[in-house]
């Protein structure tokens, strides 16, 4: 099969500025179990030391955790959305400031946040109010011959590490490490798809164990039947989309590991095969 064609030489790469947060916990943040009890347990924000992409989904200490370092603009509108909406997994970043001023890192996941993986011996340097810019490549992405097929939050890097190939005519394949039913697809559905994940309900842990969601990993491409997501997320039979995990699992109903949208079809252009290697932490070469 010929190499698929892409408008790369007309993108536009732009540098987009902002932060390294830090965790905020609001007075008598108790998080509930599905059994009605609560605990207090870290997650979202600033710089976790512990867990990088490549590490597993479940069974942390936490709630919503989130691989690597945390960063956002969160005193103005306009430069929160520009680093969520310009940003694209895969693009590089670098800190502009502080100790680790110099360093690289890799954009990893977009939560409430962009998540960026950094060396661990970087991370170490790091604080919050770091400055970090990203390098953002990826938003108008296209493949020529493919228009139902839409890129979201995918790089030109990612692109090229996914190894996509042309599976028929107007059909494309894609490796993913696995399939969920998108009956256990839970919030962030009313969301559109340039802008934040979606949770998956991880409350049933039986049928996590039975349908091996619970061995997922940070990082892993998945793939949803009967969704399309191309203007939020919602069911539409014969659709596929092409997701990546981007945070850890949750103990509140409704929520679980998040997944990030990165390619959605309607018309069930994506073909899709398991292998259980299909995580970004290998694909960009990233140290896990």
């Amino acid at each position: 099969m010929p190499a698929l064609k892409t408008n790369e030489s007309a993108l536009v790469e732009m540098a987009v500025a902002a932060t390294i947060t830090e965790p905020a916990v609001r007075p008598g943040q108790y998080i509930p179990h599905p059994d009605g009890t609560a605990a207090l347990l870290p997650g979202m924000y600033g710089i976790t030391y512990n867990v990088r992409c490549g590490d597993r989904a479940f069974g942390w200490a936490g709630d919503h955790v989130e691989p690597g370092v945390s960063i956002d603009d969160e005193g103005n509108s306009g430069r929160h959305h520009a680093l969520h909406y310009l940003n694209c997994i895969g693009n590089d970043a670098m800190v502009t400031s502080g100790m680790a001023a110099g360093t690289m890192g890799v954009v990893i996941g977009e939560h409430a946040r962009i998540l960026v993986q950094f060396p661990p011996e970087a991370q170490e340097l790091m604080a919050p109010g770091d400055a970090v810019q990203v390098m953002t490549l990826g938003r108008g992405l296209q493949l020529t011959d493919y228009p139902a097929i839409e890129f979201k939050k995918l790089s030109p890097r990612l692109f090229k590490a996914l190894g996509i190939t042309a599976s028929g005519p107007g059909r494309i394949h894609v490796r993913v490490a696995m399939e969920l039913p998108i009956r256990i697809m839970g919030s962030g559905a009313e969301l559109n798809s340039e802008y934040v994940d979606q949770d998956l309900m991880s409350g049933d842990r039986a049928l996590m164990a039975e349908l091996g969601i619970d061995q997922m990993r940070l990082g892993d491409l998945i793939a949803i039947r009967h969704a399309d997501h191309h203007f939020g997320r919602s069911y539409r039979k014969g659709a596929v989309s092409i997701a990546l995990c981007i945070h850890g699992d949750s103990i509140m109903t409704g929520h679980g590991p998040g997944i990030l949208t990165l390619i959605t079809a309607r018309d069930g252009s994506i073909d899709f095969s398991i292998d259980p290697g299909a995580n970004i932490s290998t694909l960009l070469k990233l140290k896990a």
